[in-house]
């Protein structure tokens, strides 16, 4: 997967893997609906013989993701749960894995009702406690999965830190990376294994297709997550790999902007005394904030999560009073998304001792104008206030 190392992030996004077509010159890479290639002989072909194993648009959407992760290679995936499970056939039976206390609700429900049955052991951690993670090793730990920022809480992980104690493990460092996007974020730079995404958020951006990602440099890896890519075949129909492809194109621009309506939403929410607690590593008071400093180069993102101070009332009213903020899950389009993670996105982690809490609310920060959105969140935060109290 060759790319000019030398141009920037913007133009990568716009042209590794993309040349315009050479038969008809189209500049857009174009969808090659097909689910098979004409044999030149029997075993002769042009590099592409049916469509599970390789497409031309797949192709050059696994090239541009490469290049974006400043990587030798991508891996295209149907979801981002497909790519993770392809990342865990790296794993055998008996091998121990050491997950995030905070994790995504769908990679607990796929590692505690799936892949436990086939004897992965694994063991969950807040993993921005360093010390709590080297005690968790064990002889038989072969991999780290963290994501960072976290879903939902965004809690930071400090990677080279993990890396090291890795690196120390045996063990391979697989980042989730979905929240932070490329853009913000390397995380093979500091030290990482592999880079995973859900590449239905911030890299498609549009919220009208569903994908994944797996993205790193050793050939072997490669070697092995391809036949598996190939042998389990949860891979993207060329449609999807354009749509990817396509959002990939206006990434930078659209994370400034994220960046940007994000910030000032914190800073309302921050103090008012409908709200509890917010969470967000660009707030200097968040646990994580340098950490988050050294490691997301341009920002620290659009997703901010909040507890209402009224409990999970005021929560329930507020995801379902805000208008332009729509109640849905998902997130890293260009459209708001606001949710509330304990009876949604993470409604499988009830009764595991990791639940999130009931009055917790996680918010995607689209582009739409700021003062929209602000007079949007204004509307839903008046409308769960503390009763004022009368003399």
């Amino acid at each position: 997967m060759s790319y000019d190392r030398s141009q920037r992030f913007e133009t990568r996004a716009i042209h590794a893997g993309q040349d315009p077509d050479p038969t008809t010159g189209a500049v857009i890479t174009p969808i090659y609906q097909t689910s098979t290639f004409a044999q030149e002989e029997v075993g002769k072909h042009k590099g592409f013989d049916y469509s599970r194993s390789d497409n031309p648009t797949r192709s050059a959407l696994q090239t541009a993701l490469a290049s974006l992760e400043d990587a030798d290679w991508a891996l295209a995936y149907a979801s981002g749960l497909a790519g993770t499970q392809n990342v865990w056939y790296l794993l055998a039976p008996g091998d121990h894995m050491i997950l995030s206390d905070d994790a995504y609700g769908g990679t607990y429900r796929l590692v505690s009702k799936v892949l436990a049955r086939y004897g992965l052991e694994y063991t969950m951690v807040d993993l921005t406690d360093l010390d709590a993670v080297r005690a968790a090793v064990q002889p038989n730990t072969k991999m780290i999965w963290a994501e960072t920022p976290t879903n939902p809480y965004l809690k930071i992980v400090d990677i080279a830190g993990m890396a090291e104690i890795a690196k120390g493990a045996g063990a391979r460092l697989v980042i989730d990376n979905t929240f932070a996007s490329p853009y913000l974020q390397k995380p093979l730079s500091l030290g990482a294994d592999l880079v995973l995404h859900s590449t239905t958020k911030y890299l498609g951006g549009h919220s009208d297709v569903v994908g994944g990602a797996v993205i790193g440099n050793d050939p072997e890896v490669y070697d092995t997550l391809k036949f598996h890519q190939n042998a389990a075949g949860a891979v993207p129909a060329p449609f999807d790999s354009w749509l990817v492809l396509r959002g990939l194109k206006t990434l930078s621009v659209r994370m400034r902007e994220h960046n940007r309506n994000a910030a000032k939403i914190v800073e309302l929410l921050s103090n008012n005394p409908a709200v509890e607690q917010v969470y967000y590593p660009g707030l200097e008071s968040h646990p994580g904030h340098e950490v988050a400093k050294r490691q997301m180069l341009n920002g620290f993102g659009g997703m901010v999560s909040f507890t209402t101070a009224g409990g999970y009332a005021a929560a329930r009213k507020f995801v379902e009073t805000t208008k332009v903020f729509t109640l849905a899950e998902s997130l890293g389009g260009i459209e708001s998304l606001i949710e509330h993670p304990g009876e949604m996105t993470h409604a499988s982690m009830a009764g595991s001792g990791h639940e999130v809490a009931d009055n917790l609310i996680r918010l995607s920060v689209g582009i739409e104008h700021i003062d929209d959105l602000v007079e949007d969140i204004e509307q839903a935060l008046a409308a769960v206030a503390p009763a004022k109290a009368t003399v």
